[in-house]
């Protein structure tokens, strides 16, 4: 089974550590970005310094730059999104079996199951993998992080698209698709908050074999900076977005013991090894 993989160059946060992590099982792995260096909002992009990171880690030479036009400012940032990742699935796609799309904060902790896993996605007829991550929020202290949990402060499941596709998939919203999907996660039952209790779980893997994304997790100024490019910048313009994941990054007890109270976003916290390379400073 070939595997490829694209990865939208834009934020050097963790890049490093995400393709290092799965780099000596891919055939090639394609580097979409914007040619003048813009977001999907018109905010410029630390593209060559991310570029540089690539370099010095590509010692199999599999990396291969796919400039685009997608700072696209009369469509929708989310369609922007969707559509750089769409002619970089594409690109990926040729001579390959599957596509990773992993994004440059996800990092994934066991190569082994994660790649076990594909080859029982494949085996199924699947055209889509969902395997596990865990989602950190904010980091509080040297290797403790607050962690997007359920109500009662469970270990839960995030799910922000298939994590490997088909190649020739279509995305219709960023990396989701439609047809069969194979889903792993952390119990034989769904863990995720927002999914149905009815979605079916094909197989399970241990909290130590997810994937951690790295989300929220970002110095004070990347993180102003994060709110502004992303695929949902609309929606996460309001200042007191930015204002409460300060409070509860510098109040992790409040924000943990006060997660039964809130209709969303509950947060526990957790202890995890730090990523390979460091982590960005904790919020003061």
């Amino acid at each position: 089974m070939r595997i490829n993989a694209y990865v939208l160059v834009a934020d050097p946060s963790f890049l490093k550590a995400s393709l290092s992590a799965y780099y000596d099982r891919v055939e090639k792995i394609i580097l979409s970005y914007d040619r003048s260096g813009l977001s999907w909002t018109g905010t410029p992009l630390p593209i060559q310094q991310c570029l540089d990171i690539v370099a010095e880690l590509d010692t199999d030479g599999k990396c291969v730059e796919a400039p685009g036009s997608y700072a696209r400012l009369d469509h929708d940032p989310l369609d922007n999104d969707t559509f750089q990742r769409q002619e970089a699935l594409d690109i990926a796609s040729d001579h390959a079996s599957w596509v990773l799309q992993l994004d440059t904060d996800e990092v994934m902790l066991n190569q082994e199951r994660f790649f076990a896993v594909l080859d029982h996605a494949d085996a199924a007829g699947a055209v889509g993998l969902d395997y596990p991550s865990r989602l950190l929020y904010s980091r509080s202290a040297p290797g403790r992080y607050l962690e997007k949990c359920d109500r009662r402060w469970r270990l839960s499941a995030s799910y922000p698209g298939p994590l490997a596709v088909k190649a020739g998939t279509d995305l219709r919203l960023a990396r989701q698709i439609d047809g069969q999907r194979y889903r792993a996660d952390f119990r034989s039952t769904n863990t995720d908050p927002w999914g149905s209790r009815a979605l079916r779980i094909d197989e399970t893997v241990h909290r130590d074999d997810a994937i951690m994304h790295f989300s929220w997790v970002r110095d004070v100024e990347v993180m102003r900076r994060k709110l502004g490019w992303s695929g949902h910048a609309p929606e996460l313009a309001d200042p007191a977005i930015f204002d409460i994941w300060m409070w509860r990054t510098r109040h992790p007890l409040l924000a943990t013991l006060s997660t039964p109270f809130r209709r969303k976003d509950w947060l526990r916290t957790v202890v995890v090894p730090e990523p390979p390379g460091g982590a960005p400073p904790i919020v003061a």
